[in-house]
């Protein structure tokens, strides 16, 4: 019988970048998941600069991009990496912005579903984010142009003619959920 060596979130920022892939981690083992496609990356950019401008307009907090790690949980570590995600000013500590991965769950954490994600892993992914304390999670389908929405009050489906709004964690942000998936329509 083989004993797993676990892995915390240290270890992984110890690992050689492997090109093309992202590194996280489920109960202390390593999971590495295949880069996204261009659509992925500028629904992403998109999505940002919406986000972008709105906090920072309203001085709310920070809006990051993919590649920023949280640590959800320790031992077994729990670490993963949101397409985009918004932090509050209240979750940033006193003494500053990390170098390393962030310890703890983003405000916001937003997944974009690509053609290689299996839906028990994004479920899962939700669940991660929510169970360590993220109040808001958008999940976005590019192929039905679609968000669903999960917060304490649980999960609702937004179709493209829907309007996906911030709740409490970004109130007064509101984009229609067709605007999200336009870049598809562009030639």
């Amino acid at each position: 019988m083989s004993v797993k060596h676990l892995l915390t979130a240290e270890d992984v920022l110890d690992l050689p970048e492997k090109p093309g892939y992202t590194i996280e981690l489920i109960d202390g083992e390593l999971r590495e998941v295949p880069g996204a496609g261009a659509l992925h990356g500028v629904i992403a950019l998109m999505l940002i600069e919406l986000l972008q401008g709105f906090v920072r307009q309203w001085s709310l907090g920070l809006v990051l991009p993919d590649g920023v790690g949280y640590v959800l949980r320790r031992e077994p570590d729990q670490l993963r990496i949101p397409d985009v995600s918004f932090l509050a000013w209240s979750q940033v500590p006193e003494d500053g912005i990390p170098e390393g991965f962030w310890e703890g769950a983003p405000t916001l954490a937003v997944e974009i579903v690509s053609p290689h994600d299996r839906a028990a892993d994004i479920h899962r992914k939700v669940h991660d984010y929510l169970d360590a304390g993220t109040r808001l999670v958008w999940v976005l389908w590019p192929q039905q142009t679609a968000v669903t929405v999960y917060d304490a009050d649980g999960q609702r489906e937004l179709g493209s003619d829907d309007q996906l709004d911030g709740g409490d964690v970004l109130p007064g942000f509101s984009v229609p959920v067709g605007d999200l998936f336009e870049v598809r329509r562009h030639r």
